[in-house]
């Protein structure tokens, strides 16, 4: 587990702060905390990632939402919340009384909107637990068709400066990126040129199922979003790229968190590997609510076993081993 003497685990997020450990939850995956939190104490994690908030209340999309599928499941929920307010009323000092480090995820149906969900966050009285803030720019931006804003460079880039407006200069950012796209590194580029402080890799990717009974969509919302093992490779992919752009000196070099597919110790040290600072545990929990407790004292003797006592020695390594033909 985290905390022992044979390995350092702690991980800095950005603007001088620094997490216990890189393990954290993925947004959408363990709701915001109480339910989790009757499993394990998510104290222990580095950093329990929220649902995703938006500014009003959301009822989310028709049934049925979610899917299992080879390797994997489809989830079409709609980013469902009561809205930041209550967020902040009801769920953010809860995390904060039980000592949870959090990384608050928010979302806009446009660019403006997301701007007045960090205004009401950084205005909140729990503020002081948040250790950073995820901005999902990979959901769809209705004022222009419903364009996912991580598809476009400018869409993005224009969310995060608006928000960074908003928040704290010491409050870690991070832009959540899409896979769906041709080349991330340029959605990257932007996004950290306008101020993103960190990137999370990656969100999930669209997908659908055809029930072959009634031979028609098996999501009420049609389309979802596939995460889950099947992911992965993509996951260390985006990273490896993001990377290898950062190393070459294309843009600032900044901690990327690395989501998609993470179910061990194992899958978390291949993606630190790729370039992950941290490392986002999700749809694994719906089957073992204890998997990103586990994943720590996994990774831990991961690390171990590699001869190293420090887990940000393996950031990035496998760019440094790569055998050139």
């Amino acid at each position: 587990m985290a905390g022992s003497p044979r390995v350092d685990l702690s991980v800095p997020i950005g603007a001088g702060r620094v997490l216990p450990n890189p393990v954290m939850t993925a947004s959408g995956c363990a709701a915001n905390g109480r339910e989790l939190h009757r499993f394990f104490d998510v104290s222990q994690l580095g950093a329990f990632v929220t649902k995703t908030v938006m500014m009003e209340p959301r009822s989310g999309r028709g049934t049925p939402r979610m899917a299992e599928t080879a390797s994997g499941m489809l989830n079409s929920i709609g980013l469902q919340g009561p809205g930041i307010r209550a967020f902040v009323e009801q769920d953010l000092p809860w995390l904060k009384s039980v000592g949870a480090r959090v990384l608050v995820s928010i979302a806009g149906n446009t660019a403006g909107e997301f701007a007045d969900v960090a205004r009401v966050l950084a205005d909140s009285d729990a503020f002081d637990c948040v250790v950073g803030v995820e901005v999902n720019i990979s959901c769809p931006n209705v004022a222009n068709r419903g364009l996912v804003f991580a598809c476009d460079p400018l869409s993005s880039a224009k969310v995060i400066a608006l928000v960074r407006e908003q928040l704290p200069r010491d409050v870690p950012m991070f832009a959540k990126l899409t896979p769906d796209v041709t080349d991330i590194v340029s959605i990257a580029d932007a996004a950290v040129k306008a101020g993103a402080t960190g990137l999370t890799m990656i969100n999930t990717l669209l997908g659908m199922v055809i029930d072959t009974d009634t031979l028609r969509p098996h999501l009420g919302g049609i389309t979802g979003g596939l995460s889950g093992p099947s992911i992965r490779p993509v996951a260390v992919r985006a990273l490896w790229q993001v990377t290898q752009a950062m190393r070459a000196g294309r843009f600032q070099t900044v901690p990327l968190i690395g989501v998609g597919g993470v179910r061990t110790g194992r899958d978390a040290l291949e993606l630190i590997a790729a370039g992950a600072t941290m490392v986002q545990v999700g749809t694994a929990t719906f089957n073992d609510p204890t998997a990103p407790q586990r994943v720590i004292g996994e990774l831990e003797t991961a690390v171990a076993a590699h001869g190293v006592d420090c887990v940000t020695g393996l950031v990035g390594i496998a760019h440094d081993r790569m055998v050139i033909p």
